[in-house]
């Protein structure tokens, strides 16, 4: 019987209160939406020579609420399927409804709520921009349910840090490029594999450290297939890749933001250097998350800054 007929029988609910529901939408991984939204705004405004203050609003709405559902399913999915309990989770907030008894049910709504909330801010979007968008965001918000549901969810397999990494951080900038240009230009793809292999570190940091935890929820995630030294061995690759490709692609599109990428590397390393020493294990989890979160933030801020210029 799974947990949530469990806890059904004993009717033991909690209420989803807005801090439960805040913490289901869990802040700390909105990095991963917004800092695609400004670089595609970044590239869009050096292309066109203009800025749309409201639609970059609603754009950043659009994607923080597709976030949002992203990682309300995910607990929710989590939680059914058994694969969240607290003897491996470090903080009341990183398992909502294990420690606070929510309403499966309630967190599910919640989700559903993200996507269409998300849909709604959406329509003013395809008012301006034609239905491309929709197709795009179509596409995400099937590959949003299919990474945390079903029966083999995506997140359950060794594709899921690539899967996470083009949706949220390739589809975003694309989506929103064409938005903000009215034309559907796969040169943005190129210029968002920064933010692709960002996205796509945050994913992996969470599974690195949950290798142990993911054995036993029956997981094959690129992790536990790896092992803990040669996934760290891969992520720090993927680390140098990442600031890699900020210069190349500076270098060769943007070169005039090349003087931003100085300042980008001092304000980056130390952020840097602290990820690269933590070892990607339980204990360490929390912390290996706040950092990647820290350094995406500084990463994408100092490439949009560079695509701008």
């Amino acid at each position: 019987m799974c947990t949530e007929q469990k806890i059904t029988e004993r009717g033991d609910f909690a209420p989803l209160s807005p801090r439960l529901a805040w913490q289901l939408a869990a802040i700390h991984t909105w990095p991963a939406s917004i800092m695609p939204v400004l670089v595609a705004v970044a590239c869009a405004a050096n292309v066109t020579g203009r800025l749309s203050p409201l639609l970059t609003l609603v754009l950043l709405l659009i994607c923080i609420l597709m976030q949002a559902s992203v990682n309300t399913f995910n607990d929710y999915f989590d939680y059914v399927k058994g694969a969240d309990s607290a003897d491996d989770n470090v903080e009341a907030s990183d398992a909502v409804l294990v420690y606070n008894q929510v309403n499966p049910r309630s967190a599910l709504a919640l989700a559903i709520g993200f996507l269409i909330a998300a849909f709604c801010a959406g329509l003013y979007v395809i008012w301006c921009a034609g239905f491309t968008p929709l197709v795009i965001a179509a596409v995400g918000a099937v590959i949003v349910v299919a990474y945390s549901g079903g029966k083999t969810p995506l997140s359950y397999l060794p594709v899921g840090e690539a899967v996470s990494g083009i949706v949220m951080g390739g589809l975003i900038p694309l989506a929103c490029y064409q938005v903000l240009t009215g034309c559907l230009d796969f040169i943005a793809l190129v210029w968002a594999v920064p933010t692709i292999i960002g996205v796509g570190l945050i994913m992996m940091t969470n599974n690195t450290c949950d290798i142990e935890k993911d054995i036993e929820a029956g997981r094959r995630t690129l992790p536990v297939l790896l092992g803990r030294s040669r996934a760290r061995a891969v992520y720090h690759g993927l680390m140098v890749a990442w600031v890699a490709a900020i210069a190349v692609i500076a270098a060769i599109w943007f070169p005039r933001g090349a003087i931003v990428l100085p300042f980008m590397l001092l304000a980056a390393y130390p952020l840097m250097a602290a990820l690269w020493k933590n070892p990607l294990a339980p204990p360490t989890r929390i912390g290996a998350m706040g950092q990647i979160g820290s350094v995406n933030v500084a990463l994408g801020a100092f490439y949009a800054a560079a695509l701008f210029v």
